[in-house]
């Protein structure tokens, strides 16, 4: 027996038991990809809370990833402009804290859920004025003692506040009670989820191909110098200064000698417009601000209702809370030194 005879029955007899198994074959369904739980990465941070780095407690939410996070969408970053704006509104200035303090301890209490103020005192021990501390700089220690970190000319440097002098308002947390947590928190991944698409969409039309394509010759008639100025004519045609026409001169060529082959449709499968609003629509709702309080143009016909009313629902439900919050500050003081007006409309009709 030759090679070939041997390599030809090798082939039949490969040949026939593969269809016998086809023909006995059953359909069969299967799934991949197996569930993924959202809760198992928050486990460690959760279990280590606050922890101490031998000179301070180490915030258990990133402050700067916050302080970032705050610019990621005009709808976050807005909300919090507009309470400060309003709380500021209605502050009464007081001969010991300024109106300017007053705005920088109120953002600081929206955007990172904690404000510190200092006492500046005298040598007596008078009280000369209240000022804010960033707090973004700020950190806790043991023993109501607060340091603040700051890089200076000469590096980086830690400042302790005398004890005593440093006032800690926070928002309340399930899992700590060193620092504060905003609000907002739980909306995050909705604001990163805003900014993404944002970008995208920007690099998108940066880019100039807004519809990836591939681009099949196979005309006998074009050769490599066609082929070449033709790949020139299209590089050309992309980033600044698109959206140009390329004309094509082939007097031999066949129907289907150039295909232009789309290999997706971004426009039409990206969902930028429903990303943006189902984002946007969970910011609001950890704020708890109604939409036309921010400029936001309705999508029917009915509107968002009276913004009056909804002014006004937003003040007692929403602000006043706040100014309670604050308020605290005066049980420390031991003055009245942050009150507010009363909030009124009456220009509205």
């Amino acid at each position: 027996m030759n090679l070939k005879t041997m390599l030809l029955g090798k082939a039949q007899n490969f040949l026939k038991d593969n269809l016998n198994l086809t023909s006995h074959s059953q359909h069969e369904a299967f799934t991949f990809g197996e569930p993924t739980p959202v809760l198992d990465g928050h486990d460690l941070s959760n279990y280590l809370e606050c922890y101490w780095n031998g000179r301070y407690y180490e915030p258990q939410v990133s402050i700067n990833g916050l302080s970032k996070s705050c610019k990621a969408t005009p709808y976050l970053s807005s909300g919090i402009i507009f309470k400060r704006n309003f709380l500021a509104n209605l502050f009464k200035p007081h001969p010991q804290l300024s109106r300017k303090s007053f705005e920088q301890i109120a953002l600081d209490f929206i955007w990172c859920g904690n404000a510190y103020v200092e006492n500046i005192q005298s040598r007596l021990g008078n009280t000369i004025e209240y000022k804010p501390a960033l707090a973004k700089s700020m950190r806790v220690g043991k023993d109501d003692t607060f340091i603040m970190l700051h890089n200076g000319d000469e590096g980086f440097e830690e400042w302790q506040f005398a004890q005593n002098t440093i006032c800690h308002i926070r928002e309340t947390d399930i899992d700590q009670e060193i620092y504060g947590v905003p609000e907002y928190v739980a909306t995050l991944q909705s604001a990163w989820l805003n900014e993404s698409a944002t970008l995208f969409r920007r690099k998108y039309y940066n880019n100039g191909s807004h519809a990836g394509y591939l681009m099949y010759v196979n005309d006998p008639s074009l050769d490599a110098n066609d082929v070449s100025s033709l790949r020139s004519a299209l590089r050309n045609s992309k980033g600044p200064g698109n959206f140009r026409n390329v004309f094509l001169h082939s007097p031999n060529g066949k129907k289907d000698g150039v295909q232009i082959i789309p290999i997706s449709e971004i426009a039409a499968k990206d969902d930028f417009a429903s990303i943006k609003n189902i984002s946007r629509d969970d910011i609001l709702a950890a704020l708890r601000i109604p939409p036309q309080l921010l400029g936001i143009v309705p999508q029917n016909t009915g509107g968002f209702g009276s913004i009056k009313d909804a002014s006004e629902v937003f003040y007692q439900n929403e602000i006043q809370p706040l100014q309670s919050r604050i308020m605290q500050i005066n049980d420390w003081a031991g003055d009245d030194i942050i009150q507010f007006n009363k909030y009124k409309l009456d220009t509205l009709k």
